[in-house]
């Protein structure tokens, strides 16, 4: 008979533990944390009650692993696959765009533009996980929403999302899921009463592309290789088409682009043009109402 393997050491050579660990982790806090849990399978609380207790070699490893590829700039969200995002836990990917806490202040907003239309019909633009969708489907369980995005490899998640976190009962039924370019492939027919985006806004050549986390996400969902208002301009210009009267379009912006999307919406006969602020006091959302037929 062998003797197990002896749990492996710190630097220090006492048996590995989780709160060895994170002492001796070169990361910030949070995420040291969030790694060692999602590789061990704790809850957050466990990381102090169980926090001297020896690890087996294959988790520390693994934490190790994580540990380097988070140092080498790797997003966390990546590494976990998965990102909190409106109080649900989202599926991510390296082919999706990571939810970000300022995007919460599109979905508010356009649920606050369907308040008052029920079974309102909701479209999300370049959906990548599906979060937009997802979370404003959530909260509105009789909307019907649609969810388009050019790429095949994100509506792979972005179903996966919809299925595992709405109600296959939900009376406004499943989210659609549309592989299209822009409004393309859309029934011609279909009007909305909310209409949101999150399109890629950042200009060819600024340098955040090549900084932190914006390096390892789809390079196709961050930037449109031009002036950074060209997917603006395509779903402002076909909004008017495919909007009822009174119906609402908001769209995700840059810090410094808010007057120019409210020039825009204006040129293109919106109503009650304006720009939302997120908790860091930027502009980060502008948006308006289709008059339509003499709608205000």
């Amino acid at each position: 008979m062998t003797d197990a393997p002896s749990a492996p050491l710190d630097s220090s050579g006492r048996p590995a533990t989780a709160d060895a660990l994170l002492r001796a982790s070169p990361l910030p806090a949070l995420e040291a944390r969030i790694l060692l849990t999602h590789v061990l399978g704790w809850r957050r609380t466990q990381l102090i009650t169980r926090g001297e207790e020896p690890l087996n070699g294959a988790s520390v490893e693994r934490y190790r692993t994580l540990e380097a590829r988070r140092a080498a700039g790797e997003p966390v969200a990546q590494l976990v696959g998965a990102r909190e995002f409106f109080g649900l836990e989202f599926e991510v990917t390296p082919q999706v765009l990571i939810p970000r806490p300022e995007t919460e202040l599109l979905v508010e907003t356009a649920l606050a533009a369907i308040e008052n239309r029920p079974r309102a019909q909701v479209l999300d633009l370049g959906t990548g996980t599906g979060a937009i969708a997802v979370a404003i489907a959530s909260m509105r369980p009789d909307a019907r929403v649609w969810a388009l995005d050019r790429s095949a490899d994100a509506l792979a998640v972005a179903t996966r999302n919809g299925t595992r976190l709405l109600d296959a009962n939900r009376p406004g039924g499943a989210v659609t899921f549309l592989q299209s370019d822009w409004y393309g492939s859309l029934d011609a027919a279909l009007r909305f009463d909310a209409i949101v985006s999150n399109p890629p806004y950042i200009a060819n050549g600024d340098p955040h592309l090549l900084e932190g986390d914006l390096r390892f996400e789809p390079r196709g969902a961050l930037t449109d290789e031009a002036d950074g208002l060209s997917a603006i301009r395509t779903i402002i210009a076909g909004a008017p088409g495919r909007l009822v009267a009174g119906g609402a379009l908001w769209i995700e912006h840059g810090y410094d682009q808010a007057e120019a999307v409210r020039a825009l919406l204006n040129a293109q006969g919106f109503a009650q043009v304006r720009s939302e602020r997120d908790l860091a006091g930027i502009e980060r959302i502008s948006g308006g109402l289709w008059r339509g037929n003499g709608a205000a």
